[in-house]
């Protein structure tokens, strides 16, 4: 559930972040279209100019016209600049402000994650304790001997069938023979017979 609401938030993190981004490229068209705007309206001054030159009034006038024209859209495209501009602010702002709880909730899920683990080894370090104490101990020591006992056996029998070589039947008679030999030794020093 932690891990899920950590990815939630990534994902919310990483839509910010493209909306700043698209929000940012907008501002830089905006600014773009402005200039440009503002070179239009320069340009029909320019012609107004000279066409006053030229004595063609009705030339200049048109071209005025134009130009006043050019400087009202490129006052409008001031205006989006100014907005745009404000919006990435906010939106940098929300972007900072979200990476920041992000980094938070991974630290606390941090934290949880090694507290739970911590409790978990607690409970079964006292399970353990609890099994320990009691009598069924020393059954499943013997079960466990049991169990090892058979498992050797099944291996020695896997591994006379696998290994039907005479030579190493000749070594496994001689071990057996020394074992016993020492059993015979060691009970004649204990007093007892054989």
């Amino acid at each position: 559930m932690i891990k899920q609401v950590i990815l939630d938030m990534e994902n919310q993190l990483l839509q910010v972040k493209t909306q700043v981004a698209i929000s940012i490229a907008d501002q830089h068209m905006l600014e773009k279209k402005e200039k440009e705007t503002g070179d239009k309206a320069a340009d029909w001054l320019r012609k107004a100019e000279l066409a006053i030159d030229r004595g063609q009034d009705d030339l200049a006038r048109a071209a005025l016209g134009r130009h006043k024209a050019s400087q009202r859209t490129q006052t409008s495209f001031r205006e989006q600049v100014a907005d745009q501009r404000a919006q990435v602010v906010t939106l940098k702002a929300a972007f900072a402000k979200l990476e920041q709880k992000l980094a938070e909730a991974q630290s606390k899920s941090d934290m949880l994650l090694a507290q739970h683990r911590r409790a978990r080894a607690l409970g079964e370090a006292s399970d353990a304790r609890i099994a320990i104490g009691g009598h069924s101990t020393i059954r499943t020591f013997e079960r466990m001997k049991e169990k090892v006992n058979r498992h050797e056996a099944v291996s020695q029998a896997k591994s006379e069938l696998a290994g039907d070589n005479l030579d190493d039947r000749f070594q496994q008679i001689e071990h057996d023979d020394e074992v016993d030999r020492l059993l015979v030794d060691l009970k004649a020093k204990r007093g007892l017979t054989a």
